[in-house]
């Protein structure tokens, strides 16, 4: 069975969220939202590793987190990230157990991700090298130029929004953080990084209750459904 390490970057602020806490650490029902992330991917038989970067002020915070959760064999790795997601993950890469044959990358505020789904994008990953989560868009998409000016009004048969976790094979998501150090070159997800060296990663249709906690109304809908989860 494949080996699995997640990395779950967790530098991130709270100031979309009106909160002086990063968001991972707002409380969700009773604990941060980051421990209910975190819980997800215990379920997991294939992990054997979860790298956690974030802030210095809040390394200590974290640890305490990883403390609370169901104790199992899975090693924790708290260490300080960089001043922007991409240099917090590269810096989780440098602390990859040896025996780790699958990375994954997931934001610290979709706490909802099922295990299930994450199995699914593994298993993809190991056959194609890469796979990640989305779900297809279901507004109509506009381009947007100066001015807000509407440019092209894309298909929308052929867009999805990328949600995490993103799986990949540990060399191929290593060979393109390196290029993109390298290159000195920025992506918006993991992913993209991957796309630039040519690599071949397929989507795996995903839940649209994995949202990402990043506004005030993102909180309430996140709190409704950890309600009814709790009620199922």
């Amino acid at each position: 069975m494949e080996k699995l390490a997640v990395i779950i970057p967790a530098a991130g602020s709270g100031t979309r969220m009106g909160s002086f806490k990063p968001k991972p650490f707002i409380i969700l029902g009773d604990k941060p939202i980051i421990w209910h992330t975190i819980n997800a991917f215990l379920k997991l038989d294939s992990l054997i590793q979860i790298i956690i970067p974030t802030s210095e002020e809040w390394l200590n915070e974290v640890e305490i987190i990883c403390e609370s959760l169901p104790k199992n064999k899975v090693q924790f790795d708290v260490i300080v990230g960089g001043s922007e997601r991409q240099f917090s993950i590269n810096n989780g890469l440098k602390f990859l157990h040896d025996d780790v044959d699958l990375v994954a990358v997931h934001d610290a505020v979709r706490p909802f991700i099922d295990w299930h789904l994450i199995k699914k994008v593994c298993k993809r990953a190991l056959t194609y090298g890469g796979a990640i989560v989305g779900v297809p868009a279901k507004d109509t998409i506009k381009k947007v130029g100066e001015n807000q000016t509407i440019i092209d009004t894309p298909n929308r048969t052929s867009l999805w929004q990328a949600q995490t976790p993103q799986i990949f094979r540990r060399e191929l998501l290593t060979k393109a953080y390196n290029s993109a150090i390298e290159k000195d070159f920025f992506g918006t997800d993991d992913a993209s990084l991957v796309e630039r060296i040519g690599g071949d990663i397929k989507i795996v249709e995903g839940d649209r209750k994995n949202l990402k906690i990043t506004y005030p109304i993102d909180l309430k809908i996140a709190e409704m459904i950890l309600k009814e989860n709790e009620e199922i």
